[in-house]
């Protein structure tokens, strides 16, 4: 059992932070409130082949795994730059392609994906299935050698900084006539796409939209794989390396405002010359929320481990775990780190509150706590399934 990061990945973790630092949270709120995108930090990591360090080499790519786009995640959040889209398009996008995508597909997009050029944006949640690709009611249907797309999407991440959007929708199997799930890369320009813009209570260069999607035509091969059959695996193929990344998200968020908090505590003096982070009351949540940070990290460490061993279903279970960990620790520290700043937390100039809609959210997508729990009931603990 190992630990330590290879000297490559020391390598890229510390290079990846002093770029997050060069930026800063400040850069990341202004452009939030701005309704702007993060668009130059994106170009920067990509040109410096953070974007791509989980893309093979031969798509221009890294050739690393998972655990190297884990610490490109963790490391631009504890710098205060928390990108959701690294998620979403390099994370879930660029595996799916790899790993269930044909050929022309992985020729066509991987590069860009790798370099930042090409953003491509995940949808599958729907307002009344919500993720369950068991009762999604978008649905596929063959129109000569064509494809037609018809349903809804909700809560899709950066539809206005893409160039494609990959759907989860659900085709009919000819042998059996039941609907099964099928992934479609599709631009974002598409004649019947529509998309309106959510308002949300987070603060994030990021938007939310809501999909419309009105007999949208694609050619046969805008169908991820040579088949229908690519699709669950394709689905699945997503979902760990969402998990995990986003975990390692939430981590570094934590890590940034405990790192806030600290350096305020350990300076402002209040009653005579003592630091208030001299006294248990504010120096105990803080190291208590140290700690539960530190806890998600091994988790996230361990799950981004097994994945990049192949031994999925491990995988499946510790990024779930490490998925619950971080969001709770996400939340917490924040909180906290507010807490300890007291009137200084709320405010803009210290960068602590501004972040409390996100990690809030960590604890509902993309998958919620209680379903994680519902997973960890059924198959860690052997219990019925409760739904």
């Amino acid at each position: 059992m190992n630990f330590d990061l290879t000297d490559e990945q020391d390598q890229l973790r510390d290079a990846v932070r002093a770029l997050g630092r060069r930026y800063g949270h400040s850069y990341f709120v202004s452009k939030a409130k701005a309704g702007e995108h993060t668009t130059e930090l994106w170009h920067e990591a990509g040109r410096l082949g953070y974007l791509g360090v989980n893309i093979p080499t031969e798509y221009g790519g890294g050739g690393g795994g998972i655990t190297e786009l884990a610490l490109v995640c963790e490391e631009l959040a504890a710098a205060g730059c928390p990108l959701l889209l690294l998620v979403v398009s390099p994370a879930i996008a660029a595996t799916v392609i790899h790993k269930h995508g044909t050929e022309e597909q992985r020729k066509r997009h991987l590069p860009g994906l790798a370099d930042g050029s090409q953003k491509i944006v995940f949808a599958i949640t729907e307002p009344d299935a919500g993720s369950n690709f068991h009762r999604l009611g978008t649905v596929a249907r063959r129109d000569g050698d064509d494809w037609l797309l018809t349903g809804r999407k909700v809560y899709i991440s950066g539809v206005d900084e893409a160039d494609h959007v990959l759907v989860v929708a659900r085709t009919e199997d000819s042998a059996t006539g039941k609907l099964k799930p099928a992934l479609f890369i599709v631009p974002t320009d598409a004649p019947g796409l529509e998309k309106s813009k959510l308002d949300m209570e987070i603060l994030s260069p990021e938007n939310q939209f809501l999909l419309y999607l009105d007999d949208v035509r694609l050619p046969a091969d805008a169908l991820v794989g040579e088949s229908l059959d690519a699709g669950l695996p394709a689905l699945f193929a997503g979902l760990n390396p969402e998990r995990i990344t986003v975990a390692a998200m939430g981590a570094g968020t934590g890590r940034y405002a405990i790192e806030k908090a600290s350096d305020y505590t350990a300076t402002r003096k209040v009653w005579g010359g003592r630091s208030i982070g001299s006294h248990q009351g504010v120096a105990h949540p803080l190291a208590h929320a140290a700690v539960q940070v530190e806890l998600a990290r091994l988790m996230i460490h361990k799950a981004a481990t097994l994945y990049d061993a192949g031994r999925d279903l491990e995988a499946g279970v510790a990024g779930n775990m490490a998925k619950y960990a971080a969001g709770e620790a996400a939340a917490l520290a924040v909180d906290t780190a507010v807490q300890a700043l007291g009137g200084a937390g709320m405010t803009t100039e210290y960068g602590v509150a501004t972040l409390l809609g996100a990690v809030r959210a960590g604890r509902i997508a993309p998958v919620s706590r209680e379903m994680i729990l519902n997973f960890v009931a059924q198959h860690v603990l052997g219990q019925d399934k409760s739904y």
